[in-house]
């Protein structure tokens, strides 16, 4: 029998996993009609379809489904296979800090990618607001650390371009109250400023009913039909209702995140962390081309 293809089944991981063709090609880098031509290669190898297309993009067949675990088997043994020896893997450690609202789907892959790369290396994790971030990035107490800044000109790598949404519940309709309900960060925060002086601006009744220091404290709200809120595009609940400037939501400046490095002599470990953050961040950002700078 034909051996498959390693490129091929890499191809099929990353369409099941990015839900789409599109997101596909840009995490292995070959243009679409490429990786469409080998799915069909690989479907025909194999006997079977793939993929079946739904409402949220394309999901594997039944069939393909028990191709997933052996595939990802494949991947993990030649990614060993071409680890570098014990000898030449990196030691040390790398300390991180970024906001929490992108701890929670981006840190996880992060850790995961790294460890299994520099197995050796410690990893400390900070999470919090991005000025106190940039404190402790100044004091010596990080190496890196991923802000957000409103600023596209914010010194660091940019990573990804987040979109400032108006976002309410669907089923409670907050956005349709008087005053306007209002979710809200703590006082300080650049978003609640300019919400308020846009509504100002706009001579519109607001109250401010939910004040919360977290990202997921105003999504809670927001969920729980409380408030109207504001949000970065790829954090927003995914069953809010995003308000258009026909309902009278005009918007507002995106968020620009960016990684920045400490002043010390980055050492490879922490060249090797930077390097897989903007890696996740990068196809995070293709997965939703709304979000690409």
């Amino acid at each position: 029998m034909t051996p498959l293809d390693s490129d091929q089944l890499r191809t099929f991981l990353a369409i099941a996993d990015g839900g789409s063709f599109t997101a596909a090609a840009g995490a292995v880098n070959r243009t679409q009609s490429a990786v469409s031509m080998q799915m069909k290669r690989l479907e025909a190898r194999l006997g079977y379809r793939l993929f079946e297309r739904g409402p949220r993009g394309v999901a594997p067949t039944p069939e393909a489904e028990a191709l997933l675990g052996k595939a990802r088997q494949v991947m993990k043994l030649l990614e060993e296979a071409a680890a570098p020896p014990l000898a030449d893997r990196l030691e040390g450690q790398v300390r991180i800090g970024l906001p929490e609202e992108y701890g929670a789907d981006l840190l996880p892959p992060i850790l995961s990618d790294f460890a299994e790369a520099h197995p050796s290396v410690t990893v400390t994790v900070r999470c919090g607001w991005s000025p106190d971030l940039d404190r402790a990035l100044a004091q010596g107490e990080l190496d890196l650390a991923i802000v957000v800044s409103d600023r596209p000109t914010a010194n660091g790598e940019l990573l990804l371009y987040d979109p400032t949404v108006w976002v309410s519940s669907a089923r409670h309709l907050a956005h349709e109250e008087e005053p306007l309900p209002l979710a809200m960060f703590e006082p300080g925060c650049w978003w609640r400023d300019w919400a308020l002086r846009l509504l100002e601006r706009q001579d519109r009744a607001y109250r401010i009913a939910y004040t919360s220091p977290s990202v997921a404290g105003v999504k809670a709200a927001i969920s729980a039909g409380l408030a109207v809120g504001l949000l970065g595009a790829s954090v927003r609940p995914a069953e809010a209702l995003v308000l258009s400037e026909d309902q009278g939501f005009q918007s507002l400046p995106g968020s620009h995140v960016v990684l920045r490095r400490g002043g010390s002599l980055a050492s490879p470990a922490i060249a090797g962390m930077a390097k897989a953050i903007a890696h996740r961040f990068k196809e995070a950002s293709l997965s939703a081309p709304s979000l690409t700078p």
